[in-house]
């Protein structure tokens, strides 16, 4: 074996110091839960979708217990333009009749989700593939739509069909996962009273599961970088009252809202922190779990104190 150059040395020094750096972190986080939701351009980049299975087997591999909940909006649309099934949208939301939530479970539960956990098992580590119908994981009840902007006074619900928001989070078979080897992953899939079907936004549900299992994050890797101020510079880390402050003053604004909401919500129901970080970004979900910098926006409970 030849010795290694002066450059060859300097690398491996630096990826030692990258090691040193993240024990804090490994210590700090081994035995809690991260709840993730993945979706966006990272799901259809292949080097993308690789880089995403390995961090999520890391980060179990040193004692975090990742749940994975994933989305579909664009593998759904493909669909049904396959089958030629025509759909609309308002306000970002998906109307969803009969036709339409069959197709979307066949897609989120079936194809995507399979994916999903193939792509974490070929990495090393053991998925399952889940839906919120699984062990009644999610009960749904019809989402009530009012439309963000209306030319009357009179506030209209629209009728979205069967587009649903998670009622009640049953975490028995999660519960029964987490001291395993296994990494949950789960579509956006519930069911109502009537054992109706649901079609759930995928944030929504990450949420809701999060503030369930009371995990210590919710990551929710997106197609933006983060929460950006007025200037269009990254906001690194915000409490729940001043982000409820930049959703006011309009510094949070469109597509957002219902994503910092959905973070909101999670700290209300006691998670310590939520991110919004771009899953565009090779191993985002190292980069934000196991450095100082982290990456993207983290909303806290409570701001931790400067090191």
């Amino acid at each position: 074996m030849s010795a290694p150059n002066e450059q060859t040395v300097s690398e491996l020094v630096a990826k030692a110091g990258v090691l040193a750096e993240a024990l804090p972190f490994m210590r700090r986080y081994s035995g809690e839960t991260f709840v993730i939701k993945y979706g966006g351009n990272a799901m259809g980049d292949m080097s993308l979708t690789t880089s995403f299975a390995r961090d999520v087997v890391l980060m179990k591999q040193v004692g975090i217990r990742p749940i994975v909940v994933h989305g579909g909006g664009p593998q759904i649309g493909a669909m049904l333009e396959r089958l030629k099934i025509e759909s609309e949208f308002v306000d970002g939301l998906r109307v969803t009749g009969a036709a339409t939530v069959e197709v979307a479970e066949m897609v989120l539960s079936g194809s995507i989700n399979k994916s999903v956990v193939s792509d974490i098992n070929a990495a090393g580590g053991i998925a399952v593939g889940l839906s919120g119908k699984d062990g009644n994981m999610i009960r749904a009840q019809k989402l009530q739509h009012r439309p963000r902007k209306s030319d009357s006074n009179i506030e209209a619900v629209l009728d979205l069909g069967f587009v649903g928001t998670p009622d009640v989070i049953d975490t028995t078979l999660l519960d029964t996962l987490r001291g395993s080897e296994i990494i949950p992953v789960i579509a956006p899939i519930g069911f109502g009273d009537d054992g109706q079907t649901f079609n759930i936004n995928a944030d929504t549900v990450a949420g809701a599961i999060a503030g369930a299992v009371k995990a210590a994050r919710l990551l929710l890797l997106t197609d933006v970088t983060g929460v950006l101020d007025r200037g269009g510079q990254l906001i690194a880390d915000v409490d729940g009252a001043q982000a409820r402050n930049l959703i006011g003053d309009g510094t949070i604004h469109g597509g957002m809202i219902p994503k910092v909401e959905t973070c909101l919500h999670a700290l209300d129901e006691g998670v310590e922190a939520a991110v919004i970080l771009d899953g565009r970004t090779k191993h985002a979900l190292l980069l934000e779990t196991f450095t100082d910098q982290g990456a993207g926006t983290a909303i806290w409970r409570t701001l931790p104190s400067p090191s």
